[in-house]
């Protein structure tokens, strides 16, 4: 044999002989296969110390005992001795990379736990690369790949991220969680664990503290309660009650309403929203008419939305569907003041670990968009819980379990399960949002009136809100900026009253609208005592120095055109003012024009002439200052008066 094919040869034995240098418990021998058998039986009796031992002098007699080794790195995982078990599994891959495929598996499960997500990646490739018969774990190799490239690119590229412990009576020695606010931001409701027992604790906000009000016993039973959602004006909480005697399934959905400082008897909230499968995590949007809420009904942990109908019941509920629900876990949603901005878990999209919070918003079309990880290291490997975002839409409240992290070289602790609050990352973020609170009453007897509420976008002339009073006369409604908005107030048998609420240019609008509404009553007679003063219409709009309507102002006029359809008796006179910019003559002549613009309105509607009259007073009798932008444009005002 020439030289040269003699040493192919014995290359080629040498490297068949290091592939199979290794042994298994197939080829080892019989003292050391029963001593295995042996450490197989202790490991999965929990005796983790002794397997190792019997391991260790297993792997003495025989370094290259390839099953030996891998138990011992499976005992070093559950022992979340995740760096011993790296080790160990990337001794079996140096001399037995062809013994078993899944080992390429495991040892990325080792090393994701210690987030070195690049090393995971290339194993888990490895795996999917040599692995062909297993489906169910390729597709979990997938969903790992997934994750770790996500992982290893949120590290390099963190949020900012500095939570605070909550000021004040919340954080105690117990388990906090599950927070609710009203859009006052001044009540909060949480859920405090005691032992194995849930109930609902309440505090206020007083000073910038948080003031401790008790557990909220007109709502918490012996048995637990949790999982709660409070409406904006803090008047309405929806929970989670499990295993009581009127629920349709294991857990439901609950709802009660507060009355002066009394909270109602609980009820379930009943059919279709309950079922016979687990319903819980509710969140009700800050108008009232949508209650998000998480459900197994088909099987699967979804997000679900329920809409109010126009008879105050609840219906249908629709499975938010894709691309939100994934085969994976979705719940804790939380849907922001702004309508269209949605938090929630989840573990079926890329993310750092086992439940990751995520954001979607509402598009114009009514689906939502993709959903987008809020970041590391607001997700971790941990199981993330609930958010809830304050109307400002950057303020997020959250709880967490007991961890260390490094942030900028500064070490922070967080506590077990305590209530803290962050400023969110700028693409995290809501529509920042105000609201609007308002007292209607009668303007002559000051009694509160229960009347019909509507907000309406002006640019798109779109209902956003029709809603009524309670019986206390109150409304509290969001209002996103971004948008002007219309307001009528309206009762039968009294004149309407309006409101303009210019947020499209705002930004950062957070001074709430306060108002006391009084309302008239449709004059019944036609003497002087009993003219109400003039009706300012809010939202009647003209182009620039013109008396041409704008079509924003429709809404408003038709208002007015059904005020006076439904009471025929009623004569008015429309009254045109303007600020003091330009001359007196020009202005006593623009407002003029402007007061027949309404009137030629109302007679082309069908109004006729003799019920009407019109006149303009230029800028002479002002309501405001003619020095602020806020005050003329006050003066330049359209409104009517009863006439005698």
């Amino acid at each position: 044999m020439k030289f040269w094919s003699l040493l192919a040869c014995l290359l080629f034995t040498t490297a068949f002989l290091q592939a199979q240098s290794y042994v298994t418990k197939k080829t080892v021998g019989k003292k050391d296969r029963k001593k295995y058998d042996k450490a197989v039986q202790l490991s999965r009796s929990g005796k983790y110390d002794k397997a190792l031992d019997d391991l260790d002098d297993l792997l003495e007699d025989e370094p290259q005992f390839v099953d030996a080794a891998l138990l011992q790195a499976a005992i070093y995982y559950d022992q979340d001795q995740y760096d011993l078990a790296e080790a160990k599994y990337e001794e079996v891959l140096s001399y037995a990379s062809d013994y078993r495929t899944r080992t390429f598996y495991e040892v990325a499960l080792t090393e994701l736990k210690q987030q070195k997500f690049e090393d995971a990646s290339a194993h888990l490739q490895a795996f999917l690369e040599k692995e062909k018969r297993n489906d169910r774990l390729i597709a979990r190799a997938e969903e790992h790949l997934k994750r770790a490239k996500f992982s290893a690119k949120a590290i390099k590229n963190p949020v900012p991220f500095k939570p605070k412990a909550v000021e004040g009576d919340i954080n105690t020695e117990n388990r906090e969680y599950l927070i609710s606010l009203s859009a006052e931001e001044n009540h909060m409701v949480i859920t405090r664990r005691i032992g194995k027992q849930e109930d609902f604790y309440q505090f206020e906000k007083t000073d910038g503290q948080w003031k401790a009000l008790g557990p909220m016993e007109d709502i918490n039973t012996p048995l637990s309660e949790g999982a709660q959602s409070l409406s904006a004006d803090g008047k309405t909480l929806v929970y989670t009650a499990c295993n009581r005697k009127d629920g349709y399934g294991d857990c439901d959905l609950y709802i009660a309403t507060k009355n002066g400082d009394q909270w109602s008897e609980p009820m379930n909230i009943g059919s279709p929203i309950n079922t016979k499968a687990w319903e819980s995590q509710p969140s009700l949007s800050s108008d009232g008419q949508a209650l998000y809420f998480a459900s197994n009904r088909n099987g699967a942990d979804d997000l679900w939305v329920s809409y109010r109908q126009t008879n105050g019941k609840w219906g249908q509920p629709q499975n938010l569907g894709e691309p939100i629900n994934s085969p994976g876990k979705e719940i804790t949603p939380f849907i922001h003041a702004d309508g269209h901005t949605l938090y929630f878990t989840s573990d079926g999209h890329p993310g750092m670990g086992a439940l990751d919070l995520f954001v979607s918003r509402k598009q114009e079309d009514g689906s939502w968009g993709t959903p987008q990880n809020l970041g590391y290291p607001i997700n971790t490997e941990a199981a993330e819980g609930a958010l809830v975002v304050q109307l400002d839409g950057r303020t997020a409240y959250f709880a967490r379990d007991a961890k260390a992290q490094q942030e900028e070289d500064e070490l922070f602790y967080i506590p077990n399960e305590d209530i803290y609050y962050f400023e969110l990352p700028e693409a995290a973020r809501a529509t920042p949002s105000t609201y609007v609170k308002a007292k209607v009453y009668d303007a002559e007897t000051r009694y509160s009136l229960d009347a019909a509420v509507e907000i309406l976008g002006l640019k798109k002339q779109e209902s956003i809100v029709n809603t009524r009073t309670g019986k206390d006369g109150e409304f509290l409604l969001c209002l996103p900026v971004g948008k002007d908005y219309a307001l009528n107030v309206s009762k039968k048998g009294y004149l309407f009253h309006s409101e303009n609420f210019a947020l499209e240019q705002a930004r950062d609008q957070t001074d709430p609208f306060l108002l006391e509404i009084p309302l008239y009553k449709v004059p019944k007679q036609t003497q002087a005592k009993d003219k109400p003063a003039p009706i300012v219409l809010k939202n009647i709009f003209f182009e620039s120095g013109s008396a041409i309507l704008l079509d924003k102002s429709f809404y408003e006029l038709e208002k007015l055109y059904r005020l006076l359809s439904e009471n025929p008796d009623m004569k008015i006179q429309l009254n045109g003012h303007t600020d003091n910019i330009g001359s007196e003559e020009d202005n006593q002549q623009l407002s003029e024009n402007r007061a027949k613009a309404v009137y030629d309105y109302l007679i082309k509607k069908g109004i006729v002439a003799d019920r009407l009259a019109y006149k303009g007073f230029g800028e002479s009798q002002p309501i405001a200052t003619n020095d602020t932008p806020e005050g003329r444009q006050q003066n330049r005002r359209t409104e009517f008066e009863i006439l005698k």
